[in-house]
């Protein structure tokens, strides 16, 4: 074979379109890397902005719950009400960076938002908020006094409702583009902490401060734009403030709750947050996502990128051409191969996400330390891609096979901090403990994929499990005795006894003998059913001619 670099490092984007759902992949060498989905009637979009307003304050969680107009309340906590600290970002103040070109352009609707952000012209007092806003000053003590319940509040979503929490909230109001975010009120510029080159980090901010913008504003470079030429960065900018002026239009005639910005659709999502300059080729399989892919590529990006646009028509699923769907199907194993024959263990539960590293079939010296690193590394590989392609957040706890040498630790510690360093979700990593366990934290902003696809077994209720055909033997016994002795006065009652096939075969196997003592001890005439349709935790007995239930 002839394989040249490109096809060895070849990424594509497959989309299937479908008229319940939307589902993005992102494929590097064939194997999945990211996977999304979207319903078109999902609420609460995470970067959604809605008017609503604030129903309880929770003292005891230092929280306000916000009606926003969805099944459930939002929660809202203090710290999220104060002004965002942007931990990715290094912000600079426009007034220390030297450059005086910037232009201030006067801007209506941005008032009207600042009115609603409680930083408006509305009274002295809220001038007196705002300055206290900019010096840092107000802490959660003030929270309740200022924003009392029945306060209308503007606020955006960060965290989709999961389970049975609602969505989480927050006042710091921001609108991503695809080279720009636009910071509505706040007077900072930043860069994307993974620009590091200083040259290009001076080019980017000369830049950022040239651009013709609403005065108290602030704008964020993200990583994509690194590179790119100015007109690139009008062009969003232009964008981003059309977006926030539909926002205004909303505010016009205010109506609580209500949402006024809706955070664009998972194909528009895909040019904004999925497309960089190694993507090698796009290919959709519904013509009008097409032609929208197609001219929003255009617009930001340029006509040589559309050009890498195509549209899949046979007859064949898209995801089964491109092997996509098996891949997605082990997404959901507990297991997780590895090709060195280990392999390991995901376990989601309420609290954390566990993962088990094990050698499996690796035996062949697997007490060698070379051996033991190897197995973690390529367990460090396949842990970043599955916590991507299963989108799982929260706190992370990794069990690796235990190290003896630190270097080994402080290289399997290197290896994860590399591999999520790309990973679009804010990650936090700790170093291996000395019991082996490495402890990290990813952003969660929506449910799990396994969530968002399957639904708790209404028997088990996620536990995985079902009672042993033992204990339902045990259970028949104690149901049957029961009826049996209430029924000691009456002469030729038989019973019958349905259940499914598998707790059937116990009984007429090993429970055979108790069965017939029961029978000989009280007299009567015990028969026994299958019935495949029958749980196998369920079963009923009943009077043969009557079928009428014990």
């Amino acid at each position: 074979m002839n394989n040249t670099h490109d096809e060895v490092n070849k990424k594509q984007i497959i989309i299937s379109c479908e008229k319940l759902e939307t589902k993005v992949a992102l494929l590097k060498n064939g194997c999945l890397e990211e996977y999304e989905i979207e319903r078109p009637h999902d609420d609460a979009l995470v970067g959604s902005i809605y008017l609503g307003k604030i129903v309880n304050l929770e003292m005891s969680l230092q929280a306000a719950f916000v009606d926003i107009g969805g099944e459930k309340n939002a929660f809202l906590h203090f710290w999220d009400m104060l002004p965002a600290s942007f931990d990715m970002v290094d912000k600079i103040e426009r007034e220390d960076s030297g450059l005086s070109t910037h232009k201030k352009v006067k801007s209506s609707f941005s008032e009207r938002i600042r009115k609603l952000l409680g930083m408006g012209k509305k009274s002295e007092h809220l001038k007196e908020i705002e300055i206290k806003r900019r010096r840092k000053k107000i802490t959660i003590d003030d929270i309740p006094k200022l924003f009392p319940p029945k306060s209308e509040i503007l606020v955006q979503v960060t965290k989709g409702p999961i389970g049975t929490k609602g969505p989480r909230v927050t006042t710091n109001i921001t609108l991503p583009g695809r080279y720009l975010v636009l910071l509505p009120y706040s007077e900072h510029l930043g860069l994307s902490s993974k620009i590091d080159d200083r040259k290009e980090r001076d080019r980017l901010r000369k830049i950022l401060t040239e651009l013709d913008m609403p005065e108290s504003m602030g704008l964020i470079c993200r990583t994509v734009g690194e590179g790119r030429k100015s007109i690139f960065f009008k062009r969003d900018l232009n964008m981003l403030l059309d977006a926030w002026q539909s926002v205004e239009a909303h505010l016009e005639n205010p109506v609580i709750p209500s949402l006024v910005y809706r955070e664009p659709s998972l194909l528009e999502r895909t040019v904004r947050d999925f497309l960089t300059d190694d993507i090698d080729e796009i290919v959709v399989d519904n013509h009008e996502a097409y032609k929208t892919l197609e001219a929003l590529l255009t617009k930001f990006v340029g006509r040589k990128v559309a050009e890498k646009v195509s549209v899949y028509n046979k007859a064949r699923h898209i995801f089964e051409h491109y092997r996509i769907s098996e891949q997605v199907a082990l997404i959901f194993n507990r297991q997780v191969p590895l090709p060195s024959g280990g392999y390991i263990c995901i376990d989601e539960t309420e609290a954390l996400v566990a993962i088990d590293v094990n050698s499996g079939k690796s035996r062949k010296g697997k007490d060698q330390p070379e051996v033991i690193l190897g197995t973690n590394l390529e367990a460090a590989r396949e842990v970043a891609r599955q916590l991507r392609v299963r989108n799982v957040g929260g706190l992370v706890v990794i069990d690796f096979i235990d190290m003896r040498s630190q270097s080994d630790r402080d290289n399997v510690y290197k290896t994860m901090l590399r591999l999520v360093k790309d990973d679009k979700a804010k990650t936090k990593l700790l170093p291996l403990s000395k019991l082996g366990l490495m402890e990290m934290t990813r952003q969660r902003e929506h449910e799990s994929i396994k969530d968002a696809v399957y639904d708790l077994c209404p028997y088990c209720n996620g536990s995985g499990r079902v009672k042993s055909a033992m204990s339902m033997s045990v259970e028949i016994q104690r149901r049957l005795l029961e009826v049996l002795k209430r029924s000691t006065s009456k002469e030729g009652i038989s019973v019958r006894i349905i259940m499914h096939p598998t707790i059937l075969a116990r009984l007429k196997n090993e429970d055979a003998g108790i069965l017939m003592e029961l029978e000989s001890k009280y007299g009567k005439n015990l028969s026994f059913r299958a019935e495949p349709n029958v749980h196998l935790e369920e079963f009923k007995l009943v009077d043969p001619i009557t079928n009428v239930e014990y």
